[in-house]
């Protein structure tokens, strides 16, 4: 597996995503596109100026569908909160790389990454090609971040070993690969956390990777 990370310029908000992708990202067939959700949000306008709000915690709790009260917070500075269904630190909302902006999760995530692997589609027919929105996250217990998956399109998200023999010919009952979540470490790990200027990348040869020309089901 290969995964190379690109460069892009400063992106500001409000910035249509569909020419940044166009100027910077490579045609490769069998891939996997990887965007950071910042750009995703950066792009939708999803930010709130540090001036405009009266504290960072006033926000977090605004933006979050759950979080958690204790002391710790002031301390801290940050919350425990539930966002999209996704347990992580201050419903999202990010700092760095913020240039006086407070920066949000993005709208429709899912949506969005259809949205991209649809125009990617269209602008590359024979190409097969999925799409993959990541962000960082904590682990409890577990000390720094690593990637995870907010939205995807265009491949099986999980790689099922149910019915598969293990080393010793007994099949395996429950156990499937989690290749988004996978996939986003990956890639968060190479695009890096800092002042490294690349949201973007591809993930070329790797395995276990179904592409499919129909969209993800929806959730009833």
């Amino acid at each position: 597996m290969r995964v190379t990370a690109y460069k892009t310029h400063r992106i500001l908000p409000g910035e249509p995503l569909f020419p940044i992708l166009d100027r910077y990202l490579p045609v490769i067939s069998n891939s996997i596109i990887v965007i950071t959700s910042k750009i995703i949000s950066l792009c939708q306008n999803q930010v709130v100026a540090k001036n405009a709000v009266p504290n960072k915690l006033t926000l977090i709790q605004q933006e979050a569908d759950l979080y958690l009260e204790g002391d710790y917070s002031k301390k801290h500075d940050i919350l425990l909160t539930i966002k999209n269904n996704i347990l992580i630190p201050t419903a999202g909302i990010d700092e760095s790389n913020g240039n006086g902006y407070y920066i949000l999760y993005p709208k429709d995530v899912q949506q969005t990454a259809v949205e991209i692997w649809q125009y990617l589609k269209n602008c590359y027919p024979s190409q097969k090609r999925g799409v993959l929105i990541t962000d960082s996250h904590t682990t409890p217990l577990r000390r720094g971040v690593t990637g995870i998956s907010l939205g995807w399109c265009g491949f099986k998200p999980l790689f099922s070993y149910v019915g598969k023999p293990d080393i010793f010919g007994e099949p395996l009952r429950t156990t499937a690969i989690n290749i988004l979540d996978s996939l986003a470490s990956i890639a968060v790990f190479e695009m890096g956390e800092g002042d490294e200027q690349t949201p973007l990348a591809v993930i070329e040869e790797a395995q276990k990777i179904f592409f499919k020309t129909v969209l993800p089901a929806k959730k009833g």
